[in-house]
């Protein structure tokens, strides 16, 4: 948007507008003391909440005239913007943050700074409420088009979230080899209508393809790029508990696990059965027996079920498997679909992301160590929790549970083996 320096000279020239707002900065001694930190978050989150657009910092809004960034001062207003986005917005926005020179009245070449914002998959809140712009300014959004942009984009569609298309996302951001895995063989379509076909691709707003949320999570190398929480956040502690100030004292191992999400669903696989313990017990012949601290096909299931109906809507948050000696706790962000309540959970099925549990319906099971009687990853019979339930019952001899936090995020706890002796 106003990619050009002859792009962004003449919108200047012309004012601000639905897309453009101007800002000039203003020091009292060290210290910015124009505008505030609440003032440019409620500017962005505006675009972010309607078409997206561009800041610039350091052309005033009346005149046009480009007064420039002191060249010193530069690091601090980029860090002002940057807290604005990630401190006073909520969800978290990720601009992009360009520095360049524009010549004032005389000629003279001015720092300032272009701040671009894409329309947002989200809904964000800023100082003043929900706002979006209308013309050259920010306005509340009224109750009704509030409504209907939470519906549009947020939880209120889940079911249609991960065949959204990702502002900024350009197709060449999908692996071939990952998403034409998916592709039906012999088919002569252009890739774009194959992608379109798959839901891992679709038409933006304004008429171009772009990668879906599905598409980005099962095609990309680096899904975290445009979706910060869409990863695994590993964690092994020693002990039972952890506190904020022993957390880094006792952490055995930790990995942020990222990638196409059938290889989160292996690594993560991987990384529990590294770190979890054997312990050895007598078999029914007198022999040795070893005997794990989890079931790894129970640990399995569990990880699917958590990247594959976690809520992608919820900017910034990730899966969590945390490690303990005595149990394993896997946090997902996300309130439960439809009517379902953690005590349903293993008497019904819901999907929260229907292409996204097709894609991983057609992914071979990776090896984990443990025979798994299917072919795929998911097999959409609603026997996950079950054999979660049943397969953790008979190692520990204690049941697993699942916890609502704050309406916001799924724990389900894993109890590990307690019979025998660790070694």
């Amino acid at each position: 948007m106003f990619d050009t320096r002859s792009e962004l000279l003449e919108k200047i020239r012309l004012g601000e507008d639905g897309l453009l707002e101007l800002k000039e900065v203003r020091f009292a001694g060290n210290k910015i003391s124009g505008p505030k930190q609440s003032v440019l978050a409620d500017e962005l989150a505006a675009f972010a909440n309607s078409a997206g657009g561009v800041l610039v910092l350091g052309v005033e809004d009346g005149s046009r005239e480009v007064v420039g960034i002191p060249i010193e001062r530069l690091d601090a207003v980029e860090d002002l913007v940057r807290n604005a986005c990630e401190d006073s917005i909520k969800p978290s926005l990720a601009p992009l943050i360009e520095r360049l020179t524009l010549p004032d009245t005389a000629g003279v070449e001015r720092p300032v700074l272009r701040v671009e914002v894409s329309r947002s998959l989200f809904v964000h809140q800023s100082p003043g409420g929900y706002l979006h712009r209308v013309g050259s300014s920010k306005r509340a959004m009224p109750p009704d088009h509030l409504a209907r942009l939470f519906q549009q984009r947020s939880q209120s569609r889940l079911i249609r979230f991960d065949e959204t298309p990702v502002p900024r996302a350009e197709l060449t951001e999908l692996d071939d080899r990952l998403w034409r895995r998916f592709a039906p063989a012999g088919d002569n379509e252009s890739d774009e209508i194959v992608l379109g076909k798959l839901a891992m691709a679709a038409r933006d707003p304004q008429g171009v393809w772009r990668p879906t949320v599905a598409g980005l999570l099962m095609a990309s190398e680096h899904p975290e790029r445009h979706m910060p929480g869409a990863f695994i956040q590993a964690v092994a502690y020693h002990g039972s508990e952890v506190t904020p100030d022993s957390a880094a004292v006792y952490q055995l191992d930790a990995q942020d696990i990222t990638g196409p999400l059938d290889r989160q669903i292996a690594d993560a696989c991987a990384f529990v059965r590294k770190n979890m313990r054997m312990q050895a017990r007598k078999s029914d012949s007198g022999g040795r027996e070893d005997m794990p601290q989890f079931d790894m096909l129970a640990v399995f299931e569990a990880v699917t079920n958590a990247v594959a109906h976690r809520d992608y809507s919820m900017a910034g948050s990730k899966v969590r498997l945390r490690l303990f000696e005595d149990r394993l706790e896997l946090n997902s962000p996300g309130m439960l679909v439809n009517t379902m309540t953690t005590d349903s959970l293993a008497l019904r099925q819901a999907a929260r992301n229907e292409a996204l549990t097709s894609l991983l319906a057609r992914c071979p099971v990776q090896a984990i160590g443990e025979s798994i009687q299917r072919r795929f990853i998911m097999d959409k019979r609603g026997e996950g929790v079950p054999m979660i339930i049943e397969r953790s019952r008979r190692l520990s001899g204690r049941m697993p549970s699942f916890e609502l936090i704050d309406d916001s995020e799924l724990r389900l706890t894993i109890p590990s083996a307690a019979e025998g002796t660790w070694p």
